[in-house]
């Protein structure tokens, strides 16, 4: 090998060695995106949600379809465009969207209830996103309730099949355990229904979230999760957020990641949710 063919290969190895290093400092791309409740901003069907969540560091917002003064917020037009221009205006998404009013006005007993899913699929189409939270707590509880759970089952065969059809995920938040929810599931028939997963709720419910996020994971029934720890902060409480990162990661779960209360009494949520979010995004981001 001569001089010049000497050099020539030195600097071929130089730059191959070069790209080495820059690929493995290049940085990964998280699997988590990080937001927050409307509700727990205290900015229920607020466009000003977009504002703060900017604020605060947050990607993304989980917005509420209607309120108990509104109760089709989110289907009018003008609402619409109200929560398309906040996000636009701040670059924060439009995560996903959650029908909390269920807790009090239940699926199991209130016909209207079906035009709100209905209309919040629409919606969820017309806003770009493709989740939305259906909440059974409260006075839509389905534990001990197979009268109940027979009706939601019927109400949202129908629903699932609009949502297929506008590719929209709806998911099932409650406090069911994670072989009830699969029975719902399988019973409705539909791809596009799924579990809207919070850990605290389960172990709250008394369910060891250790076997229930594998059991759920495996099947890819996991459509968003919650993050909160009741009137802890987060980090600050019982739950063992790395583990369970840990197990989502394991599944091969991808998404969002929704900041809920985590507030404890007396805290603002100035006081509190900066917190949250860093906590969220150095576990999770």
């Amino acid at each position: 090998m001569n001089r010049r063919e000497a050099i020539s290969h030195l600097s071929l190895l130089s730059t191959a060695v070069l790209s080495a290093k820059d690929a493995f400092s290049l940085p990964t791309k998280s699997n988590y995106s990080i937001g927050a409740c409307d509700w727990s901003l205290r900015l229920n069907c607020n466009p000003e949600a977009f504002d703060y969540a900017k604020k605060i560091g947050l990607e993304g917002v989980q917005v509420s379809y209607n309120s108990k003064t509104d109760e089709n917020y989110l289907s009018r037009f003008e609402s619409q465009q109200a929560i398309l221009a906040a996000s636009k205006r701040t670059g924060v998404k439009i995560a996903s969207l959650a029908i909390g009013m269920l807790n009090e006005v239940p699926l199991k007993s209130e016909a209207k209830t079906v035009d709100w899913i209905s209309g919040s699929i629409d919606a969820a189409k017309a806003l770009g996103t493709n989740v939305i939270l259906l909440a059974f707590f409260g006075n839509g509880d389905l534990r001990k309730d197979d009268a109940g759970k027979k009706v939601v089952i019927e109400r949202l065969k129908p629903l699932t099949a609009k949502a297929e059809k506008q590719g929209i995920i709806l998911g099932i938040e409650s406090y069911l355990s994670a072989p009830e929810h699969i029975e719902i599931i399988e019973a409705v028939g539909s791809p596009n229904l799924q579990v809207y997963y919070d850990p605290r709720n389960s172990a709250d419910a008394g369910y060891d979230i250790f076997q229930e996020i594998p059991l759920l994971g495996k099947r890819k029934l996991i459509c968003e999760i919650h993050l909160k720890d009741n009137e802890f902060m987060l980090g600050q409480g019982t739950m063992d957020w790395p583990r369970i990162k840990g197990l989502l990661d394991e599944s091969g779960y991808k998404g969002w990641a929704q900041i809920e209360w985590s507030q404890p009494k007396g805290k603002s949520v100035d006081e509190t949710y900066p917190q949250n979010v860093s906590y969220a995004k150095k576990i999770f981001g």
